[in-house]
């Protein structure tokens, strides 16, 4: 069983296009210890669209990094290489290594009529969970003839707005995607992928193929930085969580309970385990690099006879949620970017390091200009209840 504290729902959420990036009216940021209060209006924040990175930086590591000690601490404006000299010998950070396929295609029907397909997962065999952009739903049976050469024909509906797939191309469907389909940048990047984008929306250790979007607080770090990190004798630990692309959705229901998370593979195998408990016993610190990690780990924690939070293997599909008032005891410490208003990944992050004291540090960024998003600059959370260490020499 998962531990019970932490809400498992069914459903799949639907990417449904642009993500509104308007001006949002700030609801006041406010702590509670009862999530059944929580409403969606809580995590709106007033972002000015210039703020929103539309491209990468030059160079990876070159993102600044905003670092939130718990309060009353002050923030402190940094850069992505100076996590160095902010983590400890013997810290363990744990990466998400999932792969992003090229999975936005474009096709027609028998009638002529124009199909996007934006794949969801590789089922095997030929086979793919995906959202359809038609102007009326396609019937059962029915042949997509591909762009890129082949066909795709509808074997059924499944949920609100995905569908299965069945492939019928020159090569296996996950060699085939490397060079028939386009990269699927996040809906509030207005421009067409690049060649750069190839590159650049992987990060240097992605190898696990699966994902439609990246684990963005991955991107910072380039091979420089690793190395840095590593003479730092700082460790690194794996896990693997395919992301969906409803991870760029905001939640579209007024009660935060009452929402339907989307679901995404992952595993965390014995070795990370391993590498947590070393990490535990010797006195360093566990630090996510992204919410996706969060996700995972969370996922894999169990709680053990006596009451304490146990990681132990796991590998499987996880609708996880977790939101103010559901603790995270998997980690120590939160690298991740800046995330979307009324998004699960805020509620994530709120949950982790104070929903009061989260507003707070989106304020600092937006008045100090970071950049926000996919290819925007990071930040590194502890929870309240932690002691901030002082920075290494």
């Amino acid at each position: 069983m998962l531990d019970p504290g932490i809400r498992r729902d069914d459903g799949l959420s639907c990417y449904v296009g642009p993500c509104v990036t308007a001006r949002l009216q700030c609801a006041p940021a406010k702590d509670t210890d009862t999530p059944h209060a929580l409403k969606t209006s809580d995590f709106n924040y007033d972002l000015p669209d210039a703020l929103i990175a539309q491209a990468p930086l030059p160079e990876r590591s070159a993102s600044r990094l905003l670092l939130v000690p718990p309060a009353p601490a002050p923030f402190g404006d940094l850069g992505i290489r100076d996590l160095p000299a902010l983590l400890q010998p013997g810290d363990l950070l744990v990466f998400n290594d999932t792969r992003v396929i090229p999975a936005r295609l474009f096709g027609h029907k028998a009638t002529g009529g124009r199909v996007e397909i934006m794949i969801e997962r590789l089922l095997g065999g030929g086979r793919a969970l995906a959202q359809l952009g038609v102007s009326k739903p396609p019937q059962v049976g029915s042949k997509i003839e591909l762009d890129a050469g082949g066909q795709a024909e509808v074997l059924e509906r499944v949920g609100d707005g995905f569908w299965t797939l069945q492939f019928d191309v020159s090569e296996p469907l996950e060699d085939w995607l490397q060079h028939a389909g386009q990269l699927p940048l996040p809906p509030y990047i207005q421009r067409a992928p690049g060649a750069d984008d190839a590159e650049r929306y992987q990060t240097v250790f992605a190898r696990e193929i699966g994902a439609v979007a990246a684990p963005t607080a991955g991107l910072h770090f380039d091979e420089p930085l690793l190395e840095s990190l590593r003479a730092r004798g700082v460790e690194f630990g794996y896990v693997t969580l395919h992301v969906g692309a409803g991870t760029f959705l905001p939640v579209r229901v007024d009660d935060v309970l009452q929402h339907k998370m989307h679901s995404e593979w992952l595993s965390v195998n014995a070795g990370l385990v391993e590498q947590v408990q070393r990490t535990r016993a010797a006195g360093g610190r566990v630090i996510a690099v992204g919410t996706t990690v969060v996700r995972a780990l969370e996922s894999a924690t169990r709680l053990n006879e006596g009451g304490d939070a146990q990681l132990q293997p796991f590998e499987g599909d996880t609708r996880i949620f977790i939101y103010p008032g559901i603790p995270v005891r998997s980690v120590d410490a939160l690298l991740t970017n800046f995330h979307l208003p009324e998004s699960t990944l805020l509620m994530l992050v709120s949950a982790f390091a104070g929903q009061s004291r989260v507003f707070a540090a989106y304020e600092h960024a937006i008045r100090e200009r970071y950049r926000f998003f996919s290819y925007g600059d990071a930040m590194l959370l502890f929870p309240q209840e932690h002691v901030q260490q002082e920075p290494a020499a």
